[in-house]
């Protein structure tokens, strides 16, 4: 297992890097959006949508709605990921109060929920990479603030682990990889700072910690609908790792947060 997880990491992570940095904004928006797209197939799985005509109609709901957003007016940007971040708000008390209520016992709300969980973090990768000059590393440095936090959290958790953060949730995780990944992601936020000298630098490493704790959320939330739905799994695409949604679930909540909070922040607001 470690094998195959490092072997796809090896080969997805240049290629990434690479798409990042070199694609046009164009090109950049329909890669994700074919990663969105297969994202929303194996959310099928998690939702209980059958499949054929229904899983298909799913996908293709996803694809029009990123169509929508592409030709959306700017002005409407500041307000979608405000949506975005004001769901992520309610997913946490979901989190929270897991396995209370009856919201994921209903098919409906759950093909919301997937709506909700891969258009705005499409709409918030695009919108930062069309950035002038700096928007291909700005979308790196937030891919890198969630895996220096992740990373974090694993070591000081494997380390120092001991009170769970979420058991009913997500077992394995605990308060110290939570510290962990602010510690790390406090670090990388300096690093961003140096890197991209954003307008506001005290602003940027507060938007940064705040990107780090909905990077968790992100990755939660997921665990939450696939305990709910009975798989370890969203799928079994990348060798070693499962499926799409299992790699980007913390970017799912990330990318919405930190693209409006950095809105927000070059907007004075």
């Amino acid at each position: 297992m470690l094998k195959q997880r490092l072997m796809t990491a090896v080969i997805l992570i240049p290629l990434f890097v690479w798409a990042i940095l070199s694609l046009p904004n164009s090109y950049f928006a329909i890669l994700f959006a074919l990663i969105a797209t297969i994202g929303a197939t194996e959310w099928c799985r998690l939702a209980s949508i059958p499949a054929g005509f229904a899983s298909g109609g799913f996908s293709a709901v996803i694809v029009v709605l990123l169509g929508l957003m592409w030709v959306a007016p700017t002005d409407l940007l500041l307000f979608l990921l405000g949506a975005a971040v004001m769901w992520w708000c309610v997913v946490l008390g979901m989190v929270l109060n897991y396995p209370k209520g009856n919201l994921l016992k209903n098919r409906t709300f759950k093909m919301l929920a997937g709506l909700l969980l891969l258009t705005p973090c499409w709409l918030a990768l695009v919108t930062l990479h069309n950035r002038p000059d700096d928007g291909p590393f700005y979308v790196l440095f937030l891919l890198t603030l969630i895996w220096v936090a992740d990373s974090a959290a694993y070591f000081s958790g494997r380390q120092w682990g001991n009170k769970k953060m979420a058991p009913n949730v997500s077992p394995g995780k605990t308060m110290a990889g939570l510290w962990g990944a602010v510690m790390g992601g406090a670090v990388w936020s300096v690093v961003g700072v140096l890197w991209l000298q954003p307008v506001l630098s005290m602003g940027f490493i507060v938007l940064c910690m705040v990107t780090v704790l909905f990077s968790i959320l992100g990755d939660l939330a997921e665990s939450m609908f696939k305990r709910n739905a009975g798989v370890k799994d969203s799928g079994r695409l990348l060798p070693g790792h499962g499926g799409v949604l299992d790699r980007i679930d913390s970017v799912t909540a990330a990318a919405p947060v930190f693209a409006f909070g950095l809105l927000l922040l070059e907007s004075g607001l």
